[in-house]
């Protein structure tokens, strides 16, 4: 990463430190791919609309949140009004370490070393295994901890994050297998089971609650 790099995801993480910022982003994330608006926002946090915009904005410029529109009512053509403007997360993430380090060029070197070798098996064993080390009473609690950003229902849970994104990219197999492995370990006994289940904007994996006999 070069400095210039460096200080604009510094630029972009201390954009976070304001609280009421930091909600108005968990607001959009938690919305997934969907985009959000700024009444939802200001709904979700309590707060005004004109603030909740203002926040909004700040995140934008800060490189955290893009902006698109579109009309919500559905309708189009005269009278159907403004379009609103809407929010989502951005698909990069930001990193800041003070000095630079290139933790990231290391992760990619390794995976492709990974991949060329075949030993992709080997990967999937060692993450099941440091699933199992951290076993998940509450599997949505210990992913959201993990930063999965899941959204649980009665019998599926959703995660709206995937921590490996950039090396998913560039490695799908081997990163969503090494993925799926690392949560099968960590659900283990606890009556769910992790699934391959790939979709746009989220993570690869899905959970499942187990069918009682």
């Amino acid at each position: 990463m070069t400095t210039s790099e460096n200080w604009d995801d510094l630029a972009a993480v201390t954009a976070l430190s304001d609280g009421v910022r930091r909600s108005a982003y968990q607001a959009v994330a938690d919305g997934g791919p969907e985009p959000v608006g700024r009444d939802e926002v200001a709904d979700t946090l309590g707060v005004g609309r004109t603030l909740a915009a203002f926040h909004l904005d700040k995140l934008v410029d800060a490189g955290l949140l893009e902006v698109s529109y579109a009309r919500r009512t559905g309708r189009s053509g005269p009278g159907a009004g403004r379009p609103a403007k809407l929010y989502r997360v951005v698909p990069w993430e930001h990193s800041v370490s003070v000095p630079p380090r290139a933790y990231r060029d290391a992760a990619e070197m390794l995976a492709e070393a990974v991949d060329r070798s075949g030993a992709d098996q080997a990967l999937y064993e060692v993450a099941r295994e440091q699933g199992r080390r951290e076993p998940a009473s509450d599997p949505a609690a210990a992913l959201a901890e993990r930063g999965y950003s899941p959204v649980a229902g009665p019998d599926r849970i959703e995660l709206r994050n995937c921590p490996f994104h950039r090396l998913a990219e560039e490695f799908p197999p081997l990163i969503c297998g090494m993925n799926l492995a690392l949560i099968d370990g960590m659900v283990a006994g606890s009556g769910w089971t992790a699934r391959m289940d790939p979709a746009p904007g989220r993570c690869c994996v899905t959970l499942c609650k187990n069918k009682s006999d």
